[in-house]
């Protein structure tokens, strides 16, 4: 049997899946990525799958013994490896699309729910017994229905979040570096303030990396309309923590629903004493059926390589 080293503690489906078909090294990290740990598991492994929660940079991949065949991720993006190093090295990488795609669409619906309804506010108000009673006038939000959703970025999870946001009768356009291929009738708007302009709600689905580092930025946030609501499932880089803090607390934007963060797991202490804003802790796809076909899809992969197959998944 191939050696299979796993950094984090998996599904029980797909653990069991490893155990029948790899002799294992299950490493059940938690917290920061214990780098010299995993290396040392690699002494005579075959192959290793990791989450985004593990930097493997240019050195670390540099490390890697001679035996490893195959990385695999347990994520669609892949800005936690440098896929650069791996290609050098000659280094198979296999991820996780297309499984993860409604379950992250569903919670940036969730997000921008919360958010319009002021609904992470109103439960803490039960939670800390602050409720008072009904009045005509007491915890108004504002509704989704007639609105216009902005996804920067309509990859497949902007996709499933379009379909999603026209049951509730919200008007979709989205912007991209070029006009996608298939929309299902989200508008393409190019000019990109134009669709700042545009947005009630702006949903980030951008990738990381340099290129989008701090995108939503004071300059941006100006051009949109004032009152409107930001939400971000894509990566916490993407967003200029400070700036979209200052249009929180001015009104500029009037909410926001966050389930990623720049230095996770450490989020922005100004976030936490603001009640317009809600607050997740990297949840997107954390459904038992995606995360285990997230796991699966990760093996069939792996598998593939090892076998000397090229998989669907493979990135470099």
């Amino acid at each position: 049997m191939k050696q299979l080293v796993v950094t984090r503690t998996l599904p029980e489906a797909v653990i069991a899946r490893v155990a029948a078909h790899y002799r294992p090294i299950m490493l059940d990290q938690t917290g920061a990525f214990d780098a010299q740990a995993f290396l040392a598991a690699l002494k005579d492994a075959d192959a290793a799958l990791v989450t985004p929660a593990d930097r493997l940079d240019a050195a670390i991949i540099g490390r890697l013994p001679p035996s490893v065949q195959v990385l695999g991720t347990f994520s669609v993006g892949t800005d936690h490896i440098d896929l650069e190093a791996a290609h050098a090295r000659g280094l198979p990488v296999v991820n996780t699309p297309d499984v993860l795609s409604f379950a992250t669409a569903e919670l940036a619906l969730t997000l921008m729910l919360m958010a319009a309804r002021r609904a992470g506010e109103a439960e803490r108000l039960v939670r800390a017994g602050g409720w008072r009673g009904w009045t005509p006038d007491f915890m108004m939000g504002r509704t989704l229905e007639g609105k216009t959703l902005g996804i920067l970025g309509l990859g497949r999870i902007g996709l499933a979040l379009a379909r999603m946001a026209r049951g509730l009768s919200m008007r979709v356009i989205y912007h991209n570096r070029r006009e996608a291929e298939q929309a299902d009738g989200a508008i393409f708007i190019a000019d990109e303030a134009s669709f700042l302009r545009s947005c009630d709600v702006l949903s980030i689905h951008l990738p990381g990396g340099v290129a989008t580092l701090h995108w939503l930025n004071e300059a941006r946030i100006a051009q949109m309309k004032h009152g409107a609501i930001v939400v971000n499932t894509g990566r916490g880089s993407t967003i200029d923590d400070e700036a979209l803090i200052a249009s929180l607390r001015s009104g500029q934007i009037a909410a926001a629903g966050l389930d990623v963060f720049a230095q996770e797991p450490k989020v922005p202490q100004a976030y936490l004493a603001l009640e317009n804003v809600v607050l997740l802790p990297h949840i997107g796809s954390a459904t038992l059926e995606t995360r285990v076909a997230m796991g699966m899809l990760a093996l069939d992969g792996i598998d593939a390589i090892l076998a000397g197959r090229t998989p669907r998944n493979r990135v470099v």
